[in-house]
């Protein structure tokens, strides 16, 4: 897209003027000259000063150049953002007297609380009033994502549309440089908004108000705008963008709410130096402070690291009094490292901790640092060593070596199953992880908790990286992932996340666009849902579009699976990482109702529980071969009179091992066939599901049971399935292995089909 011209000289005038006058909000008039500039539509107006507004006397010739017989007259105050609520707009003839006596009655009224510039006469634009007439259009800064952009419903009733509507038929949030760069899905974007549809779609065989791309038009010149002045900028609000009756339809701003950014705290830090995370993650050499002789954090640590393999002579550790621990050759000091290590753990208080990362940067003794503990920059009485501590991080940033990155504080670390490196500090017999090949997965957790109870739950799966990074004081969940992005190995990305550091959630965005543009899956739990943030702002935008609201929106935008709720980020995770290799196979053509699923059980209330929760998936009717196929199946097994042949197929309780098998295959082989759900109660007797027993005769690991049959179906199936086993602990022997060999299992049915319908969604 080749960009036009922007008025940069023009506009940054209009906002220098503003902070040499001591401000940071602008006046309306400054805020419209703005749009103006940006060849955006808005009312022609005159300006009576303050000073002239006592006795004023408007001559009729001031009045000419105003179309219509009626004209607005507004107040123009610093102090007054919002003037309808204070009386600060008039509707009055368009004559001299009365344009007179609505300034004089204002002014007497306002001028004593108010500091009052003066007072503008602007035309009266005609415009519909029927829904989508008034349309909301803003850009504001937020610390996660820099400037962002949205639109929804205008005029007084804005904020109450704004609860009244599902979120995403509300408002439509944007990155404005996305929009810029890759403007391509903002037509199906904005025709999602209920205001939107209503202005700029036929209704009821009514031609729209205006067309669509007027809209765009106007979105992208104000998208630019806070691309090139929005960190300067901390709202720009229209409210309302009006739709005019003339032909063709303009969209006329009335009003513009402007407020500047206090950018003078801010200063250039040194970069990170991403490229030391391959010492962080695959370090050659490391040295851990904080090692006990007795079972502690820091020994539990040492433990772990030496059982993924770590060779002994490669560690160090900082412990005075003692030559040698767990074969790993000891010092008495972090000064007495005989060499430069690529990664440094330190597992001791925070005090301590402050000391020994400074020195560590004054040094220059490590490349890398995770840092266990918290309470480092909170705690009372550490404000001196920790401004040395910033200071030193500071000043080795700006040597040749860029010096040390680190991973922390507050966190449980990092383990690497590359680099053979574990620091999270609970002991094997707590959590036993799965050995062998990597997975292709790295799971990056703010909370280590939370990382280490999924790592639990996950069972048999072994991520190639998971990541505890606690309070992001140095490192970001943006560099994990922008680093990470390079390893082909790393097919899932699971996210867990309580907040970004500033301007960090645009980096996250890009890089997840990156990711998920090469169908890699970033998967995203994110805390803090709630809109406290709204409070902080003066302008409408942020009651209709809070922090939780702009982070869900932005994140679907770049292909994000922003997931609800925590057992969702599992099942996602879960299901992207057992089902990667299988494929799509029916034409969009058959997929009119959504993508197709088969949905196969032994249970009525199964089947009925899979119509229920299809989302966006379809139930296709079966081809003829494939009804054929089913019928002789069925025959086969003597209970054709007891099963129906159509979709969902309850097999019902008599359906035995071969008869699942073949029906799940037959199905599986039809052409209008996406994916399949199969559901499994296992009490059933025709049912071998559980393990051998001198108490019964069953065996599901028996070759021909129904728990070999699933595996076998897994292993030479293309198309992508998930079962479910809605049963007791008796069953879970069974689950547990089918999820071992790479069958996603659900414990209900409803939960299966809501994960199955997000995984086929973002596939397609």
């Amino acid at each position: 897209m080749n960009k036009p011209s922007f008025p940069r000289e023009q506009i940054s005038a209009i906002l220098d003027k503003v902070r040499k006058e001591g401000r940071s909000d602008l006046l309306e008039t400054e805020g419209m000259s703005i749009l103006r500039t940006l060849d955006i539509v808005t009312p022609e107006f005159f300006f009576v000063p303050a000073n002239k507004a006592v006795g004023a006397r408007i001559q009729a010739s001031d009045l000419t150049n105003l179309p219509g017989d009626r004209v607005v007259v507004k107040v123009i105050s610093k102090d007054i953002q919002h003037k309808t609520e204070l009386g600060g707009v008039r509707i009055v003839s368009k004559s001299p007297e009365a344009v007179s006596a609505a300034i004089a009655e204002m002014h007497d009224r306002l001028s004593g609380e108010f500091d009052i510039s003066g007072y503008t006469v602007n035309e009266k634009v005609a415009f519909a009033t029927t829904f989508g007439s008034e349309l909301l259009l803003s850009f504001r800064w937020t610390e996660d994502f820099g400037s962002v952009l949205t639109l929804g419903a205008g005029g007084t009733a804005a904020e109450f549309l704004g609860a009244a509507l599902k979120p995403d038929e509300a408002t439509a949030i944007f990155n404005p440089e996305e929009l810029l760069t890759c403007d391509s899905e903002i037509s199906a974007r904005l025709r999602a908004v209920a205001a939107v549809r209503s202005a700029a779609l036929p209704q009821r065989g009514q031609p729209p108000l205006l067309r669509l791309e007027t809209i765009q038009d106007v979105i992208l010149k104000l998208a630019r705008l806070a691309q090139e002045l929005g960190a300067e900028i901390a709202d720009f609000e229209v409210n309302p963008f009006v739709i005019t009756p003339s032909t063709p339809a303009k969209l006329v701003a009335l009003d513009a709410l402007v407020k500047l950014r206090d950018t003078a705290s801010l200063r250039d830090r040194a970069p990170r130096p991403i490229r030391k995370l391959k010492n962080l993650l695959e370090p050659k050499s490391l040295a851990i402070m904080g090692v006990s002789e007795k079972m502690n954090p820091g020994r539990i640590i040492l433990k772990n690291i030496l059982a993924q393999g770590y060779a002994p002579e490669n560690v160090y550790v900082i412990k005075p009094g003692l030559d040698l621990l767990d074969g790993c050759r000891c010092v008495p000091d972090l000064a007495s490292l005989p060499t430069k290590v690529d990664l440094l753990i330190l597992a001791v208080s925070a005090t301590q901790a402050i000391d020994a990362l400074a020195l560590a940067a004054e040094q220059d003794k490590t490349e890398s640092i995770v840092l266990i503990p918290g309470g480092l920059e909170e705690k009372k009485g550490n404000e001196a060593l920790v401004g040395r501590m910033n200071e030193s991080l500071e000043r080795s940033r700006k040597t040749p070596s860029g010096g040390p990155v680190i991973n922390g504080g507050n966190c449980l670390g990092v383990r690497s199953v590359p680099g053979k490196m574990n620091t999270l500090f609970i002991p094997e017999f707590k959590l036993p992880l799965a050995k062998g090949k990597a997975d292709p997965l790295a799971v990056i957790s703010q909370s280590g908790a939370f990382a280490i109870s999924r790592l639990s739950k996950l069972g048999s799966v072994n991520p190639r990286y998971t990541l505890s990074i606690g309070n992001q004081m140095d490192l970001t969940v943006a560099d994990y992932l922008d680093y990470l992005k390079t390893d082909p190995e790393i097919e899932v990305f699971a996210v867990y996340l309580e907040g970004f550091k500033p301007l960090d959630g645009k980096r996250f965005l890009k890089t997840a666009r990156e990711l998920t543009s090469s169908r890699r899956p970033v998967i995203l739990y994110s805390g803090g849902r709630t809109k406290a943030g709204a409070a902080a702002s003066a302008s409408h935008t942020a009651s209709i579009a809070g922090n939780w609201q702009v982070t869900q929106q932005l994140c679907r935008s770049a292909g994000i699976l922003l997931a609800e709720t925590i057992d969702e980020f599992e099942d996602l995770t879960r299901v992207f990482l057992k089902l990667r290799g299988t494929q799509l196979t029916s034409t969009p053509s058959s997929r009119r109702l959504g993508a197709g699923v088969a949905a196969i059980s032994n249970a009525g209330f199964e089947c009925v529980g899979f119509a229920d929760n299809l989302g966006h998936l379809g139930l296709p009717q079966f081809s003829d071969p494939t009804v054929l196929k089913l019928h002789e199946i069925l025959e086969r097994a003597r209970i054709n009179g007891l099963v129906d042949v159509h979709n969902p197929m309850d097999l019902t309780p008599m359906a035995n091992d071969e008869v699942y098998e073949a029906v799940i295959r037959a199905t599986l082989e039809d052409a209008s066939i996406d994916c399949a759900v199969v559901g499994c109660v296992p009490l059933t007797p025709s049912l071998q599901t559980l393990p051998k027993s001198t108490h019964h005769p069953e065996n599901m690991d028996a070759p021909g049971s129904i728990v070999q049959r699933l595996i076998h179906i897994r292993e030479t199936s293309v198309k992508p399935w998930v079962a479910v086993i809605d049963s007791g602990t008796d069953y879970d022997l069974m689950a547990e292995r089918l999820e071992r060999e790479g069958v996603p299992v659900f414990r209900s049915a409803d939960r299966a089909l809501r994960v199955l319908d997000r995984y086929i969604a973002w596939r397609l």
